[in-house]
């Protein structure tokens, strides 16, 4: 029975800790870094690595991938989801001008998105095509998937068919794993979320 493992790894903390970033290429801070060799310390099976092209995955990616003696693919569709006029404000800022915006948005992430963002199903048609690729093209291998905390959670939304309004209620943790995973007998499944290890 043959079957394709896929490991998505969220990023590790980046300079300037939280906030909405979305294309903001902010790298890892130290303790991003740490985080993230601790996650790997102990590697599943990984054939391949795919990264985001934002610095906080690939710079990790390209260094666990010359560490491991793996072939590395920076895939531009995995970067984080748009966030437009959030991008680069924390929490508190937003709240600041108006107390209600992130319960507003988490309430209703369709209807509610900041100015300019990148609308939820584009975001969602664009990770599930490339979730697609990596199925048909690593064929019966163990990837390793290092991307964002809304890449993640488009990940597996798709995969259980949950509405996109939806989606925000997933916690995702830095450097923490899900597991998808799909057979010759089951369509891709999720297997394990939010994980310390693989």
């Amino acid at each position: 029975m043959g079957g394709t493992t896929l490991d998505l790894l969220r990023h590790g903390e980046p300079v300037g800790g939280r906030r909405y970033r979305g294309a903001i290429d902010d790298p890892l801070s130290e303790r991003g870094w740490q985080q993230m060799r601790d996650a790997t310390r102990e590697p599943a099976a990984w054939q391949h690595i795919v990264s985001s092209p934002l610095a906080r995955c690939a710079d990790f990616a390209t260094e666990l991938a010359r560490h491991l003696g793996l072939p590395l693919d920076i895939d531009p569709r995995l970067r984080e989801v748009g966030f437009g006029s959030w991008e680069g404000q924390t929490g508190d800022q937003l709240r600041a001008a108006d107390p209600q915006i992130i319960q507003r948005f988490y309430q209703d992430p369709i209807g509610e998105r900041p100015e300019g963002a990148e609308p939820l199903d584009d975001f969602q048609a664009r990770v599930a095509a490339t979730l697609n690729d990596l199925l048909t093209h690593h064929q019966d291998k163990h990837l390793l998937v290092v991307a964002h905390a809304g890449v993640i959670r488009a990940a597996v939304a798709h995969t259980l068919a949950t509405p996109l309004s939806s989606m925000y209620r997933m916690g995702v943790d830095n450097a923490c794993f899900t597991r998808l995973r799909v057979t010759d007998e089951r369509p891709l499944s999720l297997i394990y979320h939010n994980r310390r290890r693989p």
